[in-house]
């Protein structure tokens, strides 16, 4: 299935597919709704990292391939004398009324004066890294004070020293809101350089009308039970369900070596060879698992709160081995001219009020601790959602997959695209 590309709609067009998918998510059963989930289109190939060769060809346009962060490029702040700020994020990342309006976004306008140029421009992050890169390797302003990338291309830029340490006075809500389990990812100890928008996890999805009932709560269950055959989904995100594999093998996909790399992929491809497997999924997973064609896959958490609402039969599970979640992340590009902005807009979205309303609306992790009454007198089904507010018990199973180093990155990606066919 090609992938999604929203910027190919024109406004109206876009309008009248939200219109849809809201109403979708807030009445019973309406037939194709399920394909319309936010986490399918979004990140229909958000996926992918270097293809063959791409550390090298990173290196040959000049290019650090490794290395730690060497900080940011600051250019003239002109936060007070421009009281604007240019965020490019995601389609269908921002909380929006019956009137296309963006609620959040227009409160925070009210209190500080400062207006925000909101612009959808990112579709995918290989594509937007490729809009930026010339202006960033050339010392450029690229237009934009802050951009929401996940959280391996953040753990690139930074590295490439393209993106501002953020000034932690400047955040005192963030600072102090941010969920415990993710304060220090390993690509940015302690959130020098990012503050998390969203957490997006990894869990086991079915629907039990197709399983006859059957609880399916692990990945063994998904790669051996044979009552599942041929009616299995993976997802063609690498790091998901290679993670997923990992867990269920016993190891942790935040420390794990090439040998239990190749070990997942060796399973993987065994289930794959016995027909166990139906396909590895990008976007189109979701419609599958409402239809039943898919009995049980790994999903994506956020698409399977949007896919519940409207079809009770479908289920979610956390493995008792746990499960893997990313983020999507904020950060300033270097000579950003609005860098104060930036900041106060980000720790704005880590105060619990706006931060429930976003997350009432986008489904998906919220990274702010402290939002669950808010979120109680929005949504209370949403307050009450792990898969929204991870309790203690949920947020201690999960793991996030290690920072790669080129050359890790372009081998893994090779071995998984042989294992998908893609």
């Amino acid at each position: 299935m090609e992938p999604y590309e929203p910027d190919s709609l024109s406004p109206a067009q876009r309008a009248a597919m939200h219109r849809s998918l809201r109403g979708a998510l807030t009445s019973g059963p309406t037939g194709a709704r399920a394909a319309l989930t936010r986490r399918s289109l979004l990140r229909a190939s958000s996926g992918g990292l270097l293809a063959a060769g791409g550390a090298a060809a990173l290196s040959g346009c000049g290019i650090p391939a490794a290395g730690k962060g060497t900080g940011g490029i600051a250019a003239e702040d002109r936060s007070r004398e421009e009281k604007r700020v240019n965020f490019s994020n995601w389609t269908e990342y921002m909380d929006v009324d019956d009137d296309e309006r963006r609620p959040t976004l227009e409160a925070f306008t009210r209190r500080t004066g400062i207006t925000v140029k909101y612009t959808e421009d990112i579709n995918d992050n290989n594509e937007f890294f490729g809009k930026v890169k010339p202006q960033l390797a050339a010392g450029q302003d690229t237009g934009r004070d802050l951009i929401c990338v996940t959280d391996w291309l953040a753990a690139r830029l930074i590295r490439f020293g393209w993106v501002q340490k953020l000034d932690a006075a400047q955040l005192p809500h963030a600072y102090a809101n941010l969920s415990a389990q993710f304060r220090s990812p390993d690509w940015d100890p302690g959130r020098a350089y990012s503050y998390p928008w969203t957490g997006i996890s990894a869990v086991v999805a079915y629907n039990k009308k197709a399983t006859d009932g059957k609880e399916i709560t692990s990945v063994s269950q998904l790669l051996d039970e044979p009552k599942l055959k041929g009616r299995v989904g993976f997802l063609s995100e690498m790091r998901d369900t290679v993670g997923m594999t990992l867990l269920d093998m016993g190891k942790d996909p935040a420390d794990f070596t090439d040998d239990d790399f190749d070990a997942a992929i060796a399973r993987l491809q065994k289930a794959v060879d016995r027909k166990q497997i139906r396909r590895f999924t990008g976007n189109d997973y979701t419609s599958d698992l409402d239809k039943g064609d898919l009995a049980a896959c790994v999903a994506w958490a956020g698409d399977v709160v949007q896919l519940k609402l409207a079809n009770p039969d479908i289920e979610f599970a956390v493995p008792d081995s746990g499960y893997v979640t990313s983020t999507d992340n904020l950060l300033i590009p270097n000579k950003a001219r609005h860098k104060r902005n930036a900041e106060r807009l980000i720790d704005y979205y880590y105060e619990p009020e706006p931060a429930a309303r976003l997350a009432a609306y986008i489904n998906y992790v919220c990274p702010v601790d402290g939002v669950r009454d808010e979120l109680a007198r929005i949504d209370p089904k949403a307050a009450r959602n792990p898969l929204i507010l991870p309790d203690k018990e949920m947020a201690a199973k999960s793991h996030a997959f290690r920072s790669l180093t080129p050359k890790e990155e372009t081998a893994y990606e090779e071995k998984f695209a042989r294992l998908t066919g893609s």
